[in-house]
């Protein structure tokens, strides 16, 4: 078993077997938590197609080699810049590489978009037509983590694999998400104006609210499994230093909460909206319930 593919072994025989039927989709849409290996598994997919040798892929042939470094021909990998979002200028670069005929005759010409979530509407309907009027030989890999926030024509016009399984963190990724979130149930304790200080002091970008976000949403589920009599032992271990200032809350409110934390989190991917204003928001909203 190919090492990319190890902890996703349906999903790597299913293609596998496609790819030996030679019956490829042009478009696929790997979908599944972050952190869990479908970049490395859409690049071992990408080998697989393109490898010269008999066992496929053997990881030591040119292609295989180049593909891995990003330095193959035919092969594109897009992904947004520093957390913001990818534009419809990126898009068009993926139409100007797919109009060309490939470099290798038996190569196929292969594109990765990485978080394709970030892509903003523009690029999506940009990208729709691409989708709609396949070129030659090519392989589309849309890779996310929130494939909802995708148009439903994207959606349905790729075949969707889903990839099960749940990131490792390192200690120190832990304590930092453990520091995020005492700090903002610290601070919801406090009034409009220590609130409004708190926001800020911080130095937020999109990426570190989505991260604050994430972790608030993941105490929040927590909190509502304990609520219903499901124990989480791993969580609860997670969560055993966390301050309870939420533990008074009902079932519906803690659902309601989820869906706005999730809704603020959704919408700064389409929008210009200050990182800031979007906390200043939910804490407004915590501070009435």
């Amino acid at each position: 078993m190919e090492a990319m593919a190890i902890n996703h072994e349906k999903q790597w025989n299913f293609l596998k077997r496609k790819f030996d039927l030679e019956q490829l989709s042009h478009a696929y849409l790997f979908s599944g938590k972050k952190q869990i290996g479908k970049k490395d598994f859409a690049k071992e997919f990408i080998k697989l197609i393109n490898c010269q040798d008999q066992r496929k892929p053997c990881q030591k042939c040119a292609n295989c080699q180049t593909i891995e470094k990003g330095s193959f021909p035919d092969f594109m990998l897009v992904e947004p810049e520093d957390g913001k979002e990818i534009s419809i200028s990126k898009i068009r670069e993926v139409q100007n590489f797919l109009s060309y005929k490939p470099y290798y005759s038996s190569a196929c010409k292969s594109v990765i978009i990485n978080n394709a979530e970030k892509m903003n509407w523009e690029a999506q309907s940009c990208f729709l037509k691409t989708l709609e009027e396949p070129k030659g030989k090519t392989i589309l890999i849309l890779i996310s983590s929130k494939a909802d926030m995708l148009l439903p024509t994207i959606f349905s016009r790729c075949q969707a694999i889903k990839f099960l399984g749940k990131p490792v963190l390192s200690q120190l990724e832990i304590d930092e998400e453990k520091k995020l979130l005492q700090e903002l149930l610290k601070i919801l304790g406090g009034g409009f104006s220590e609130k409004f200080k708190y926001v800020k002091s911080l130095d937020l970008d999109q990426q570190k609210l989505s991260s604050i976000l994430e972790v608030f949403q993941k105490y929040l589920r927590y909190l509502l499994f304990f609520k219903i009599g499901i124990k989480q032992q791993a969580e609860q271990k997670y969560f055993s230093s966390v301050p309870a200032i939420l533990e008074d809350y009902p079932i519906p409110k803690i659902k309601e909460i989820i869906n706005l934390s999730e809704d603020i989190n959704n919408k700064m991917i389409f929008t210009n909206a200050s990182p800031k204003l979007a906390l200043e928001i939910l804490l407004m909203e915590l501070q009435q319930n």
